[in-house]
């Protein structure tokens, strides 16, 4: 490991540089994630899987950027102009792309202008017209390199020019000032393009569009993006560059005179507009799509998370109900443990209309069965169940409850392989009736057998790099899955397989012994499987818990290595069974065991709470016995509802209508947020108020802030500043002075920067 590299990371993430280096050691030998974070706490520090896994890609980045100043440097050697300002350049270069820059002047260029003048012999031409020299005739010093290939005197000096220019446009500090003059001062620019197809005008924002380069949001830049690739928009760039092209030609002469001065600045010029400015351009719009990919990625996946992290509804009979109109609603019955008891088929809707039928069907599996929640679909259909549902409640009194349950990707899965090999007799859309009901009892169990680009959480997801976006969300998934850990008893195998140490084999090893032997009575038996070898096992038991074994620590999240401290802890403060919320630890006794205290504090929880589940710390389903239409609202109504996705701009709430309501970014808090995120996340329960209703497109605007707060910060938004002023120095408030943003940055800050580095490079 590099000394260097692992110090410099712990400075970077505020960690120690034990903390790196021990989680280093750790993950080469093959140790989880998940393992390293919940049981090697002693020698990381404590650091969470968000922790371990930035130090992992931070160091794999830093090397290969090591490696790759190395080979740079060994080129520019070869070719004997290396020198001790260019090495140290290079050396203190914090990123890849700095490196390449640096690199682009010795890069050997063959098919470029340039690369044609120097190989025809006008390198030294050029190096004399850079010397601004005072005196003579570029024409007849011109002479002197004419060849075959260069048969004039305009040929040489055009030559010599491209290779002033091309010198232009590979200056590696030139290109680093001019990228941030643009991104700070310039304009994206859209317009709609001639022959533009955009029926239904999903990027008329766009159609004639101009922003400042610095301050565009991340979904915006997503969708221009998209706009252009469907050739709906063009996209140019607006700013001073006459400016920029005078920096290049001061960079060059300063404040010399010269008799190729005019050559010189014709040739920045040239150099500018033909490839240092679309280079650039080209640059930032990358940059710019880039930070919006990556910030979808972890919306996503931070999305995911919270989705797959909703708590479960433990011992209830669960009716899964997947709505639809001419081929019927399906009906799924499954027990606590997500068992399918019993599948029937309805048809309440257009065009059959058996509404008494449907409800006297639905009224005897609800008494059969003693079914206590109703989870419906919320595809088409939906709402028109919902209406039914409801009103069946209200009709007989039931103590029942419904929830509307996503069902995004629940076709997919009911048409995968697994899904058949479980339900053979089962149609596809008995299968979703199932998976419904499931995502209820058990969100994580279920939703972990789909992919997850089908659950509908994403922003953009199909304009986001596959393989990053794979990787993230197996991270998510990852996290999640042994945060929660695993019934080793009734996991399935999809479950099982993104359990740390296991593998989709020995997953299915797993479930093969479950069902040749029984269930598993005790940790130890693992041993006994396929595939499980003394690392995986290790790695995995400690996540995979037996509720009715005959080992009780089987049940806690304590690992097995540890069984021995937890029962010497016990037997000295005289603990006789798990569970008790209220047990006391002697102190003195547990420290005479030399137990290091971050196994010490997890084995304490898990004796006074053998059964904790991760997920109860976070809010369930919203549970309803009533139904709602859009016409039942107003203005200034106060709603429950439930998260259903996250994006930049916003968050989208089911509060029981076909389509969910938006909050707007700017209706979440009465101070400012970056990101929604900050307030809401999906599977929130949140109280909303209704601030705007479209009957016609069925479509509602939400607020998460009382009508009285809207009004007042809109009120406060609109006095004057000094009148705030007054208001703030009336209410013994001190009065908070102004500070340039990030948005107010000028043309003349940018210049005056640009000019300050120039000087010192001077």
């Amino acid at each position: 490991m590099n000394e260097q590299i692992i110090a410099n990371l712990a400075a970077r993430l505020k960690v120690k540089v034990s903390q790196v280096e021990n989680t280093l050691s750790l993950l080469e030998q093959d140790n989880t994630v998940p393992f390293i974070a919940r049981y090697r706490k002693e020698m990381t520090g404590g650091l969470d899987e968000q922790q371990i896994l930035e130090i992992s890609k931070q160091y794999e980045y830093e090397v290969k950027l090591a490696d790759r100043k190395e080979a740079v440097l060994n080129r520019i050697a070869q070719q004997g102009k290396l020198t001790e300002e260019i090495k140290n350049s290079i050396m203190a270069a914090g990123k890849l792309s700095e490196v390449e820059d640096l690199y682009r002047p010795y890069v050997q260029k063959k098919k470029t202008r340039a690369g044609i003048a120097i190989k025809n012999g006008l390198q030294p031409l050029s190096d004399w017209m850079l010397s601004l020299p005072k005196e003579g005739s570029l024409a007849k010093e011109a002479e002197k390199y004419l060849n075959e290939e260069v048969p004039t005197v305009k040929d040489a000096i055009q030559g010599a020019m491209d290779i002033i220019a091309e010198q232009v446009s590979d200056t590696a500090q030139l290109r680093w000032d001019f990228r941030d003059f643009i991104y700070n001062t310039g304009k994206i620019v859209t317009k709609i393009k001639k022959n533009a197809e955009d029926e239904k005008k999903v990027y008329e924002m766009y159609y004639d569009r101009s922003e400042r380069v610095n301050a565009i949001a991340d979904h915006r830049v997503m969708a221009i993006d998209r706009a252009e690739k469907e050739k709906v928009i063009s996209v140019t760039f607006e700013y001073d560059s006459n400016s920029l092209i005078e920096q290049a030609f001061d960079s060059l002469v300063q404040t010399h005179k010269s008799v190729v001065n005019e050559e010189i600045h014709a040739a920045c010029e040239d150099g500018c507009k033909r490839l240092l400015f679309p280079s650039v351009e080209r640059e930032i719009r990358s940059q710019l799509s880039d930070r919006a990919r990556e910030k979808s990625i972890e919306i996503f996946s931070m999305n995911l998370e919270k989705l797959l992290l909703q708590p479960p509804l433990k011992g209830r009979v669960v009716m899964g109900f997947d709505p639809a109109f001419r081929t019927g609603c399906k009906l799924a019955i499954l027990d606590s443990t997500g068992k399918m008891l019993h599948i029937d088929k309805i048809y309440p809707h257009e065009p059959v209309n058996k509404v008494a039928e449907a409800k006297k069907t639905l009224l005897a599996l609800i008494k059969k069965y003693g079914v206590q929640i109703i989870a419906i679909g919320n595809g088409t259909a939906s709402r028109e169940s919902e209406k039914l549902v409801a009103e069946l409640i209200h009709e007989n009194n039931l103590p029942v409850s419904y929830a509307i349950v996503s069902e995004a990707g629940a076709s997919v899965y009911s048409a995968s392989e697994n899904a058949r090999k479980e339900f053979p007799d089962l149609h596809v859309e008995e299968r979703s009736a199932v998976s419904i009901g499931r995502r209820l009892l058990d969100p994580l169990a279920e939703l972990i057998k789909i992919d997850p680009k089908s659950i509908g959480v994403g922003q953009y997801q199909h304009d986001l790099p596959q393989k990053q976006l794979n990787e993230r969300l197996d991270e998510a998934i990852m996290m999640c899955v042994n945060r929660t850990g695993a019934d080793l008893n009734t996991a399935s195998v999809e479950l099982l397989t993104h359990i740390s140490g296991l593998t989709a084999g020995s997953a299915k090893e797993i479930v093969e012994y479950r069902n040749a032997n029984g269930k598993f009575v005790n940790r130890e038996q693992l041993k006994k499987v396929k595939k499980i070898g003394d690392k995986a096992f290790q790695q995995c038991a400690g996540f995979l818990r037996i509720t009715d074994g005959n080992e009780p620590l089987d049940q806690t999240s304590i690992h097995p290595e540890s069984y021995e401290a937890a029962r010497k802890i016990m037997e000295v403060c005289g603990i006789s069974h798990l569970g008790d919320p209220d047990i006391s630890f002697d102190s003195e006794k547990v420290a005479a065991l030399n137990i290091d205290s971050y196994t010490l504090n997890d084995i304490e929880d898990a004796i006074r709470q053998p059964l904790r589940d991760y997920r109860d710390q976070f809010e369930g389903a919203l549970l309803k016995s009533d139904v709602l239409e859009i016409s039942d609202l107003k203005i200034g109504d106060a709603l429950s509802g439930t998260v259903r996705n996250v994006v930049d701009f916003g968050a989208f709430v089911d509060i029981g209508l076909h389509e969910d309501g938006l909050v707007h970014v700017t209706r979440m808090s009465m101070k400012r947020i970056n990101h929604p995120s900050e307030v809401v996340s999906v599977g929130d329960i949140v109280t909303v108020y209704v601030v705007g209703i479209d009957e016609a497109r069925g479509r509602v605007q939400l607020s998460l802030l009382p009508p009285d707060a809207l009004a007042t910060r809109s009120a406060n938004r609109n006095k004057p500043r000094d009148d705030r002023r007054k208001q703030q120095k009336k209410n013994g408030q001190k009065p908070q002075q102004s500070k340039k943003k990030k948005d107010d940055y000028t043309y003349e800050d940018a210049m005056k920067k640009l000019l300050e580095r120039f000087g010192k490079q001077r």
